[in-house]
């Protein structure tokens, strides 16, 4: 297990606490017998030293490891919305971290996912540490990955729709940018200006205006804080952006 100790000692930040930090705990304890959380400090320790970190900061920082934890633990509430573990939405899982992370460290998270997926989670209390320590354009990535994984097995379940909206309403997104992230993985008539947060009845201008100011909140550059491996997500959601606004521009013979 000395790999999986590894992984997660490197990985505990903001997350080391709190009801996030008890879930982990409890996983770990489904693997590992007589083995708790604050066994991992020492990880951790030898990880911030090789970092430039003599002592753990008096404000939590948000690592690339914080973000893994949070999308496995809010993964599993979407998982289970509908009533029961569906192998594809799990295989969709297992697919995007390694993607964004490689098999080994995907191996690892999965080692902890499958104690993770037992435990019941308190979505408010999860999301409450989530939004305390992540930035906003951060949360919007997690809703973005929750909805492709609703959407693994070929439709959006209205129970995880459902789970999803509890989610982003407890992460502080408001309506407007939860409905843009949703229309990304809906094919309706009017996806593209939901897509851009406007009315189809919107002006040229105020298309081009609304394709400038989306492409800026959701440039790959603005989750830096959690690591360049999550910058291929956040390019798939820049790249609707886009293709929305190019559907509208060949729909209206735009310039």
């Amino acid at each position: 297990m000395g790999k999986f100790t590894k992984w997660l000692g490197a990985g505990l930040g903001f997350t080391f606490g709190g009801p996030i930090g008890a879930i982990i705990g409890y996983a770990i304890g489904t693997m590992l017998d007589g083995v708790k959380i604050e066994d991992f400090t020492s990880e951790q320790e030898d990880y911030k030293k090789t970092i430039g970190r003599k002592e753990r900061p008096s404000v939590k920082q948000t690592t690339a490891g914080d973000f893994e934890i949070s999308l496995l633990i809010l993964a599993s509430i979407v998982i289970k919305a509908d009533g029961k573990i569906d192998k594809t939405e799990l295989d969709y899982v297992r697919l995007h971290f390694i993607n964004l992370y490689g098999k080994e460290r995907a191996n690892n998270a999965f080692k902890l996912f499958n104690g993770i997926i037992k435990k019941d989670v308190s979505t408010r209390q999860v999301c409450i540490q989530i939004r305390e320590h992540m930035s906003h354009s951060s949360r919007l990535q997690l809703i973005h990955f929750l909805f492709g994984i609703a959407k693994a097995d070929g439709i959006v379940a209205a129970s995880e729709e459902e789970a999803i909206h509890k989610i982003s309403g407890y992460l502080y997104i408001n309506a407007a940018d939860y409905e843009s992230i949703k229309a990304m993985f809906y094919n309706e008539v009017d996806s593209a200006y939901r897509i851009l947060e406007i009315e189809k009845e919107a002006s040229d201008d105020e298309v081009k205006k609304a394709y400038r100011r989306m492409a800026k909140k959701y440039h790959p550059d603005r989750i830096q804080d959690v690591g360049d491996e999550h910058k291929k997500g956040a390019k798939e959601k820049f790249q609707s952006i886009q293709n929305a606004y190019e559907s509208i521009k060949n729909e209206r013979n735009m310039s």
